[in-house]
């Protein structure tokens, strides 16, 4: 097996996995090709399977990395067994290059009434309610609806 040391700079695709032994994390990087105009246009990008050994960067890729940051990664390759195999890289250094963007719940709320909870979604009419325990308590079809679910299931009505 030919092994190369080299920098790749990749979008992580998943959030990274803590590894098979203490102190290790595994994580899938996707390369895309650098000049995409000098290049086939159904060039396909290359996943390598990352693995660490590092505690220190075991423990940044479990609490901090999150699918869609650009990181450098820098380590050893070794060729993968067949084509459909992808690449695997020990990585012994890390840089984030750029962090994805926070994912924002558009248009969703999340209320609380005492002892329930109710999710308004500004696509949706109906209004999920559970109890702050997580017991489904039923779907109001309106906002104006809620405590008449919330009455009813109180008062032994169940589900609607």
């Amino acid at each position: 097996m030919d092994a190369t040391h080299l920098a790749v700079d990749g979008y992580v695709d998943a959030i990274p996995a803590p590894g098979t032994s203490r102190g290790t994390a595994t994580f899938d990087l996707i390369h895309s090709p650098a000049d995409a105009d000098r290049i086939a246009p159904d060039t396909p990008d290359t996943v390598y399977a990352c693995t660490t050994n590092d505690p220190r960067i075991t423990d940044v890729l479990l609490r901090e990395i999150q699918p869609g940051d650009l990181l450098r990664v820098t380590g050893t390759a070794v060729q993968a067994d067949g084509p459909a195999t992808p690449a695997r890289l020990t990585v012994d250094a890390l840089e984030v290059l750029e962090a994805a963007p926070a994912p924002v719940l558009n248009d969703l709320v999340l209320e609380r009434w005492s002892g329930y909870a109710a999710v308004f979604d500004a696509d949706r009419d109906t209004v999920p309610v559970f109890t702050v325990t997580g017991t489904w308590v039923g779907e109001a079809d309106s906002p104006d609806a809620i405590t008449d679910l919330i009455d009813a299931y109180e008062n032994g009505g169940g589900q609607r």
